[in-house]
């Protein structure tokens, strides 16, 4: 018994049709196309977490630039006075 009662003879002669309507070379490139999109998104995947610190620590710097600009206003008014 195959997948789901689906026996292998049938998977067989289903891959038969599929190469007889699509042919070798047709299949090659959609495999060979599928694959480079399963590369590509892997590596998106592992580059997301570097990107997402990048940008965390970019709004921390602007956070403390943020905090400190005000402090710094501060200290130039009394310096008037």
């Amino acid at each position: 018994m195959g997948f789901g009662g689906i026996s292998i003879w049938q998977l067989v002669i289903v891959l038969g049709i599929i190469i007889l309507l699509f042919g070798t070379k047709k299949l090659r490139n959609i495999g060979g196309d599928l694959g480079s999109a399963v590369k590509g998104f892997k590596k998106a995947i592992k580059e997301e977490p570097e990107d997402a610190k990048k940008i965390e620590q970019q709004e921390k710097d602007a956070a403390f630039e943020e905090e400190t600009k005000p402090a710094a206003k501060q200290e130039h008014s009394t310096d008037q006075k």
